[in-house]
């Protein structure tokens, strides 16, 4: 206790009185933590014992887990992994931008804009509502055949064509409630200083909007990089990491390949999943320090 100027006791100091407040939830926090520990390992443990005790696993297990088989594949598959990964470098700046182009149409106000918010829109409704499997495989066969002068006749180009018309579809409609989200005052205000409607959507509606959607574009980047495996529906003679799989798994009558590939997609997807979950942690603490 601190003795005041009038000999009474002005109590403790306001650090020891705020330890005692959060002692209990820290307590609280760490018996949780131990608790959530010991209760995965035990599922996990029923499961791997489940598993592994049931009648058949011995022939799962050299179907699927085939260690051989995973050392002997598994270089050549990672190899060709690099074609995944290079579509997709490829295809997500573009969707990035044909995406962003597509939600300003949509968000274009006024009578005379009518026809390009009616062209944005029926877009983005026809590829969102067709499967991305069936749009890769319509253009990865179709445009070749059709033997159109200057047009490239690779079925590998035209499924990555099906891959960003169908992924800008989705992307776009991400900006667009970007866009919306931004408060209409903002955009009164700097029309109020004088800047122009591009000017406007430029320098105060575009930046506020694309800050505000980067975690949910991440998500649509991750399921972008898997999906780069659809292209080899149509790309049979250019083998990425799944196609590659597939390959030595008919030649060899066994599983462990694919597993193979499902690990190279892994590697690349589990450290995005964990940075996407930071970036809305981040997001989700900043929104709760500015109320």
């Amino acid at each position: 206790m601190t003795p005041t100027d009038d000999g009474t006791s002005a109590g403790p100091p306001a650090e020891g009185r705020r330890s005692r407040l959060l002692a209990p939830l820290r307590q609280e926090g760490a018996k949780g933590v131990l608790i959530a520990m010991v209760s995965t390992l035990v599922v996990a443990a029923a499961i791997v014992y489940l598993v592994t005790s049931s009648p058949y696993w011995p022939d799962v297990k050299e179907s699927f887990f085939n260690w051989t088989q995973f050392r002997d594949s598994f270089p050549d598959i990672l190899e060709a992994f690099r074609r995944n990964i290079l579509w997709f470098m490829i295809a997500e700046p573009i969707i990035l931008a044909w995406a962003l182009l597509l939600a300003i149409l949509r968000s274009l106000r006024g009578p005379v804009f009518f026809p390009l918010r009616l062209l944005a829109t029926i877009y983005v409704d026809l590829f969102r509502g067709v499967p991305t499997l069936l749009v890769v495989y319509l253009l990865g066969f179709g445009v070749p055949t059709l033997g159109i002068p200057g047009l490239p006749t690779q079925s590998a180009f035209w499924g990555m064509v099906g891959l960003i018309l169908g992924y800008s579809a989705y992307v776009a409609e991400v900006y667009r409630a970007g866009i919306e989200s931004v408060h209409p005052s903002q955009t009164a205000a700097a029309r109020a200083l004088g800047l122009s409607r591009w000017r406007t959507l430029q320098h105060v509606v575009i930046p506020q909007a694309v800050r505000r959607v980067i975690p949910p574009l991440m998500n649509d980047f991750l399921a972008l990089q898997k999906d780069t495996a659809l292209i080899a529906v149509v790309a049979g003679t250019l083998p990425e990491a799944f196609t590659m799989s597939q390959i030595f798994q008919q030649g060899n009558f066994n599983f462990t390949p694919i597993l193979g590939a499902a690990l190279c997609f892994l590697i690349i997807t589990i450290p995005l999943t964990i940075f996407t979950d930071w970036l809305l942690e981040r997001q989700r603490r900043q929104r709760m320090a500015s109320v």
